[in-house]
């Protein structure tokens, strides 16, 4: 069984938000606007893109 993906991409700067936020964009991978990463889809990563929402879109990977 494979596992689910989903392809996170900043949309918005992190220029202004919380500390937090910065540094779970930065855990996440993204490094600047429209930069993407591909990660396994698991409550630990849901929950940072939660933390984020605002500033990432999210897309299931085929």
């Amino acid at each position: 069984m494979a596992e689910q993906k989903i392809k996170v991409t900043l949309i918005k700067s992190t220029i202004g938000c919380l500390e937090k936020q910065k540094r779970t964009v930065e855990a996440l991978g993204l490094k600047k606007i429209r930069s993407s990463k591909v990660h396994a889809d698991t409550p630990a990563i849901r929950g940072m893109i939660f933390v984020v929402k605002h500033l990432v879109k999210v897309e299931p990977e085929p």
